[in-house]
């Protein structure tokens, strides 16, 4: 009966070991599908990796001003349901979408202008007038 015991635990390792390699060599790329599909977020419906390119293209641009003007129609909507005045949809989307400017931003582009007005006068051309070009620069970024 022990010998019977040795024989039969050999033979189930032997096996288990043969199923596994086949079992390795015949999964392929199945584990690299695992995820993938029509409810990935990663992928387009062909089944690519999405390119990250640009991000702030016209096209995203127009996307990202749609939906806030989606969100602010739904917040307008709410605030009439509670008796408030609605907002102006488009200022507000202005003001949202402004380019925010910082003392600390400014103040570089202070020392900018600066920097190039000494230039200038090396080169014997007049001075640009810092506080009107330092406003030009920060219109210039929205």
């Amino acid at each position: 009966m022990e010998e019977a015991f040795g024989i039969v635990i050999f033979a189930v390792v032997i096996g288990a070991s043969i199923v596994a390699v086949i079992t390795f060599l015949g999964v392929g790329k199945v584990y690299d599908q695992i995820g993938r599909g029509g409810l990935s977020l990663n992928e387009d419906d062909d089944g690519r990796p999405r390119g990250h390119g640009g991000g702030s293209g016209p096209v995203n641009t127009a996307e990202r001003d749609a939906e806030i003007r989606q969100m602010l129609a739904a917040k307008n909507a709410r605030r009439v349901r509670r008796g408030e005045a609605p907002l102006d949809v488009e200022a507000e989307l202005q003001r949202l979408t402004a380019p925010s400017v910082d003392a600390a931003l400014r103040e570089e582009i202070r020392q900018l202008v600066v920097a190039r007005n000494a230039r200038r006068a090396r080169r014997g051309e007049a001075p640009l007038d810092v506080d009107a070009e330092v406003e030009r620069q920060v219109r210039e970024l929205g």
